[in-house]
């Protein structure tokens, strides 16, 4: 499958409930986290999926340190629950799969996924940044940055594969 041929089902999780964001430590322990951002295009000339990940999450240290990671989007409709577990909960105080009962499956090289996902991502980390506060919108700022609320850093991933699954 191209990479960019279910982009409707993309954008339609991540305007609705989210998508899951997974990605292992350095020890293999596996982390989900939901997401509602995300773009995906060419950038350098190769398919990439970007994923925005705020500093004091969980998640943000072990993309620090890791190479690859998976975009998840569950089936219309599903995983509602699980979604919101991984959106409010830290992987610090919980094991989310284990928590949401929630199988997670091998996919390329250091890449886990969750099993029975509708559409999975595999990616492989091509670089990172942070969204410069300077040299952002106002608006975005006011929006989405209030208070103490650091800038995402932007986690590019080279899709290494895309999947549908039935």
């Amino acid at each position: 499958m191209r990479y960019d041929e279910h982009f409707k089902e993309l954008c339609e999780a991540l305007e609705g409930a989210g998508a899951f964001l997974v990605v292992a430590d350095k020890k293999g322990r596996v982390n989900l986290m939901t997401i509602g951002w995300a773009q995906i295009g060419v950038v350098w000339g190769q398919p990439v999926l970007t994923v925005l990940v705020r500093p004091s999450r969980h998640t943000h240290a072990l993309l620090e340190d890791a190479s690859r990671f998976s975009v998840c989007v569950p089936r219309r409709g599903e995983l509602k629950k699980e979604l919101a577990f991984c959106g409010t909960k830290s992987g610090r105080d919980y094991d989310k799969a284990r928590a949401c009962a929630l199988t997670l499956k091998e996919g390329e090289p250091g890449v886990k996924y969750i099993d029975g996902c509708a559409l999975v991502y595999q990616c492989e980390i091509l670089g990172r940044t942070t969204l410069a506060g300077g040299k952002t919108a106002p608006s975005v700022l006011e929006r989405y940055y209030s208070g103490d609320d650091a800038p995402h850093t932007l986690c590019f991933g080279k899709v290494l594969k895309a999947e549908k699954f039935l």
